[in-house]
């Protein structure tokens, strides 16, 4: 007893805990290899220290720099990743289960690093605009702003991905400067509490950014407000006796779950047994019942076949999972380990006996599970274990229970209207996977399956060479879906850190509009000098420095010259009979003419600060520009992002956006758009 270590509590800046309570089990062979502790949290003391140590410390970043912090924790983490997944093993996890959790987690840290130096500001206020007037006269206008809460955020993570768990929700929080408070599961609580050991050694996270609470949540979510969040990943019962936590609905404390649903995988029947994207449906199937040993809240529960083919796919997927290896993962040769406990192997067991009721078992254990290792006998292992189901529609059970476990269900339908309907009785899935290599089956059943899926796969041999899978949720793309799924979202690139962010309307004159947004706001004061704005250093640019350019006329010779250079002979610009018959009434220039000619009236020529253009947004051509118009641009420094890089030469750089407006001669205007610039620093 005395070898065996007792998992700790890391709560306001110590780890909490000595005394040894539950018992954990290695999931390989229910050895005895971990407690956790006795001692009580003081949820008091949790709350406090996020709200004020750690909401203090993630305010002194802005986003640029929390997103430096994310990528230097990823690197740091990715350096020491072996020691992640000698624990992982313990948890019967494959090295493919395991690089899912491990290196999926941190490229997820990785990826919003990523996405929030490319996407966020160098500030704590996220203008989301474009700001709209609201008066007639130009001085009243709206716009909407995302600021941090000041609150704190809980995560309540699922046994299965103890370390993406955290850290797919840990990094648009942290983004977002919500403090975190992350609960595992506690069946395999000690993968994530060497996570946290090794994220608090690297000392890369502000003080108060990330506490980890080992056992109950005791009083935790009695504690919270207003300003707080909950997420939870989980069983759909357990996600609606949170949700109904009198103190979060008194305090209207956000609450997003994302709960294991009964996900399917409809083969459509324009796929024969020869083609490949019938294969592709068996294999994508197999490894969804077999990786993790089936315990992905994505996992395919339900396998929608066409009538006919239904002994095909049947006898395929027997011949594929009866070469699937069980047993300790560390063994060469070994594809399945086992489920994450003995009692998550009882419940896996009780649900499957009542899936099989009036089902046929068409693969399983008949008697002992084979199972390959030392040691393993008393391991939670489980069988794959594939039934059939021919009554689907009048069968509530297949669409009820779910064995979270390598289990899963063949149905059989008449139509693609039935095959969707059965797909539908899941109330409500996280992912489903169309095979189908006909794109007019797709563009139908897409848009009904969309109703009821969080994400929808559409697979076949072109996708498939890329294809990341149905069950693999991404950091770009969202991660949720309806009903039974929880009703929630995660992930979904920077949509995901939006949803920690409190979003606020705000009114008043463009000039104050500019000035809390950070950004130039159409309307706003300018701020003209002598020194041309591509002269100044990024770190001397103020957003509102502007130039107004001089005029330009737009001759015959400027179109007929832009069109020999750029090969547009387009007829609007130099057919004038048929010019006339238009809308326009005439002949007009090109609409890149009138880009290429407002950079002539702004660019500053000699070399400068301004080391590059990479980038045009929001382009609109609006008014059309004909022979003899004048035109003439103003250029407004709209918003400036320090990327906290630097080049070659270690001279630092930023990027900095240009508001550019093209008017014409009756201060018409008739291009519109930003510019991105990439900005040297003085030094």
């Amino acid at each position: 007893m005395s070898n065996v270590a007792t998992l700790q509590s890391f709560i306001g800046g110590r780890w909490h805990g000595k005394e040894a309570a539950s018992p954990l089990h290695s999931a390989l062979t229910n050895s005895l290899i971990y407690h956790t502790h006795a001692e009580a949290i003081d949820f008091a003391e949790a709350v406090d220290y996020g709200r004020k140590t750690g909401t203090r410390s993630l305010m002194a970043l802005d986003f640029q720099q929390r997103a430096a912090c994310l990528k230097a924790l990823a690197l740091y983490l990715m350096e020491r990743k072996e020691e992640l997944y000698k624990v992982s093993h313990l948890t019967g996890a494959t090295r493919a289960d395991s690089w899912v959790d491990v290196e999926g987690g941190i490229g997820t840290l990785f990826a919003y690093a990523s996405m929030g130096s490319r996407e966020l500001p160098s500030s704590n206020v996220l203008h989301e605009g474009p700001a709209m007037a609201l008066g007639k006269r130009g001085g009243f206008s709206g716009t909407h702003i995302l600021v941090p809460r000041g609150g704190i955020a809980v995560h309540i993570n699922a046994f299965n991905f103890p370390i993406w768990g955290l850290l797919e929700k840990f990094a648009p929080s942290f983004l977002a400067a919500l403090p975190c408070i992350g609960k595992p599961a506690t069946a395999t609580s000690y993968l994530t509490e060497a996570l946290i050991r090794m994220i608090n050694d690297s000392g890369l996270l502000p003080d108060g950014a990330l506490q980890l609470v080992i056992g109950s949540t005791g009083d935790l979510l009695d504690r919270l407000g207003g300003s707080d969040v909950v997420t939870f990943t989980g069983s759909a019962d357990t996600a609606a006796k949170l949700r109904a936590n009198r103190n979060l609905i008194a305090n209207s404390v956000p609450f997003t779950a994302e709960a294991d649903s009964l996900n399917c995988a409809i083969l459509a029947p324009d796929v024969q047994p020869d083609d490949p994207e019938f294969d592709l449906f068996v294999k994508e199937v197999a490894r969804e019942m077999t990786g993790k040993a089936g315990q992905k809240c994505t996992a395919i529960r339900r396998i929608i076949v066409p009538r006919q083919q239904a002994d095909a796919v049947a006898e395929r997927l027997r011949e594929r999972l009866a070469k699937v290896t069980v047993g300790d993962p560390s063994v060469e040769g070994v594809r399945m380990g086992s489920l994450a406990s003995k009692d998550q192997q009882r419940d896996v067991a009780a649900q499957v006996e009542r899936l099989a009721a009036g089902n046929e078992l068409i693969f399983g254990a008949k008697g002992d599970l084979k199972l390959i290792g030392e040691g393993v006998s008393e391991g939670a292992f489980f069988s794959p274990t594939l039934l059939m189901c021919r009554n689907a529609m009048e069968n509530d059970a297949v669409h009820d229970i779910e064995a979270f476990g390598p289990v899963s269900t063949l149905m059989t339908y008449g139509d693609m209207d039935e095959a969707l309907a059965l797909a539908a009785r899941g109330k409500g899935s996280l992912v489903s996977t169309l095979v189908t290599k006909d794109p007019k089956i797709a563009a139908h059943a897409v848009p009904v399956a969309a109703a009821h899926h969080g994400r929808v796969l559409v697979l076949e041999r072109e996708a498939s060479v890329d294809s990341t899978g149905h069950g693999s949720p991404l950091p770009q793309l969202k991660h949720g879906g309806p009903g039974r799924a929880g009703g929630g979202e995660e992930l979904g690139g920077i949509r995901a850190v939006k949803h920690f962010l409190q979003r606020t309307a705000v009114q008043g004159s463009p000039t104050m509009l500019a000035a809390i947004t950070g950004e130039y706001v159409r309307g706003a004061a300018v701020k003209e000098s002598d020194l041309h704005p591509f002269r100044k250093y990024f770190e001397d640019l103020e957003v509102g420095d502007s130039l107004l350019t001089h005029r330009r006329t737009v001759s015959e010779a400027d179109i007929v010259n832009f069109g020999g250079v750029s090969g547009d002979y387009f007829y609007m610009h130099f057919d004038d009979i048929a010019a006339k018959d238009t809308q326009f009434g005439k002949r007009i220039a090109h609409g890149y003419f009138v880009l290429s000619a407002a950079a002539g009236l702004f660019v500053s020529p000699a070399p400068g600060p301004v080391l590059a253009n990479y980038g045009l947004d929001n382009l609109r051509f609006i008014t059309p520009v004909g022979i003899g118009d004048t035109i003439r641009a103003r250029l407004t420094c709209k918003r400036k992002v320090d990327r906290n890089r630097k080049d070659d030469k270690g001279v630092g750089q930023g990027v900095v956006a240009w508001d550019v407006q093209v008017t014409n001669q009756n201060d018409e205007l008739v291009a519109s758009y930003d510019i991105l610039t990439l900005v040297s620093k003085r030094s």
